[in-house]
Order: C-alpha cells, then structure tokens, then sequence
C-alpha cells in the first residue's frame, strides 16, 4: 500500500493549514495517510555557526527519514507575512542540510489556506518556484480562500472549490 505523508507547513496546534492537508488525505483512495504535525520538530534556530558547532539536529535526520519512506506528499503552506512558516522554514533549513532533495523527487501536492480571499497564494507561489530545486515532483497546486467561511464541520462546504481539490487528488493519486 503507497504511502502518503500530509502536514501543515506551520506548529500551531490550531492550524488551518494542518485541518487542509488532512482533509485532502482523506480523500485519497487505497492509501495509508500518515498526518505529521511540526511543533514536534522543534529545533534550534538554523545558522551555519550552529551546524559547525553542534552539527546537525537529530530531528532533522528523522524529520529526513519520515519524508524518505513516503511514497507521495500532501502540503498545505501557511502564510507569514507573505513567505513559509518559521517553523516550517526552520525544518527546511535543517533538513536540507542532511538532504538536499528532502522531497526524493516524490508526487507532492501543494495546497495553501489562510481566513483571507487570496487563500496564500504568495507563500504557494515561493513553494512552487522553489521546493523542485529540492525534488519535489509538484503535481498540482491549490490555493483556498475564505478557510472560516469555505471549510466547516471538518469538511469543504464550496461544492466548487470541493471539486477542484478532488481533482487534484484524483491527478496525484495516478502519480503515486
């Protein structure tokens, strides 16, 4: 049975971007889906200074590990300010360190939510310029907007924006 690992791209234990990238996972078919949650990847803040002094965090080796037994990835980035999550930043950043293709040139669908109408698009679009140069197979993108007013009881309550997510899984389960 294919593997596929979701997360929200943020530590916060109410993250809308963690309830996203579950549901998404719920809807894939024949497929054992393994939801991470990052606040349990807390390490210290990267800087080269750090690495050379301390090497590399063993969560980062884990978080590593986790992502090489995966057969596919389901994402949903939240926004800071325009840009990645420091918590997800900061993983990134280490995990890099020890692989720089953390993404093993796997499927990867990349989603994105904030309460606002733009649903974070400027932190997908960063994740879609940069994460192939980290070997993410990037099969579809989704950006979705209004999370208070289109996601309600654990589900997507927009029949329209509902069948483009399901599209999109459909797309990524036949890349699995």
């Amino acid at each position: 049975m294919k593997k596929v690992i979701v997360f929200g791209a943020s530590n916060s234990k109410y993250s809308i971007n963690q309830q996203l990238a579950i549901y998404a996972g719920s809807q894939l078919k024949g497929v054992s889906v393994k939801d991470l949650e990052l606040d349990r990847f807390e390490m210290p803040i990267y800087s080269i200074d750090k690495e050379q002094e301390n090497g590399v965090p063993d969560l980062a080796e884990v978080f590593n590990n986790v992502m090489g037994l995966a057969d596919g990835f389901i994402v949903s980035f939240a926004e800071h300010n325009g840009a990645y999550s420091t918590a997800f930043k900061n993983i990134f950043d280490w995990v890099s360190r020890v692989n720089p293709k953390m993404w093993y040139d796997k499927p990867v669908l990349f989603l994105a939510t904030s309460p606002g109408a733009r649903g974070g698009q400027t932190v997908l679009e960063i994740a879609k310029g940069r994460m192939p140069y980290h070997g993410a197979n990037i099969v579809g993108s989704f950006s979705f907007p209004s999370f208070g007013e289109n996601f309600k009881d654990g589900k997507i309550v927009d029949t329209k924006l509902n069948d483009e997510l399901a599209s999109l899984i459909q797309k990524f389960e036949k890349e699995l």
